[in-house]
């Protein structure tokens, strides 16, 4: 099993050993678009691992800061209270590079970079790049992915659609 995710399609699909596609996903990428550079605001291309799951048996819309949950449940309300927050919800998946010198170790470093699958805000688009590097999920999306991938699942991200099952970055 091995996850794909298009920043040309703000798509994300969950694919079995063969590469046919289980489940197809709508996602939110970086507004600054692709890149590996640490402060870039980018979504990293490449080759990753799912290195950590974070969030099991959490509600949905729990916020989650630097990985840790906070006792709070997203709602309008407290989203008016923090109008500049990048909200990261219910469950991270937190992506390791797998390509050294790619996107992986020094100023390109993915894990480094706190880059995540996470879950959104259901008032956040997807389809359209709006994150500041991660991709957000709707939450049961995530909640249903986090179920079916154990850690170090391979995640595949690349700029192109994938319709035709091309990998190139």
């Amino acid at each position: 099993m091995r996850i794909r995710v298009s920043i040309a399609a703000q798509s994300l699909e969950l694919l079995d050993d063969s590469g046919r596609p289980l489940r197809r996903y709508r996602v939110s990428t970086a507004r600054n678009g692709p890149g590996e550079i640490q402060g870039s605001y980018k979504t990293p291309r490449g080759r990753h691992l799912i290195r950590a799951k974070i969030g099991a048996g959490m509600p949905a819309n729990t916020v989650f800061v630097r990985r840790r949950p906070t006792g709070e449940i997203w709602t309008p309300e407290l989203a008016a209270r923090f109008p500049n927050r990048d909200w990261i919800l219910t469950r991270i998946l937190w992506l390791s590079g797998a390509e050294p010198g790619f996107n992986r170790l020094g100023d390109v470093d993915t894990m480094r970079r706190y880059i995540y699958l996470h879950g959104s805000p259901d008032t956040v688009a997807m389809g359209v790049p709006g994150s500041i590097g991660c991709v957000r999920m709707r939450n049961r999306d995530i909640v249903e992915l986090f179920d079916l991938v154990p850690p170090y699942t391979r995640v595949d991200i690349v700029e192109h659609a994938v319709e035709d099952g091309d990998e190139k970055r």
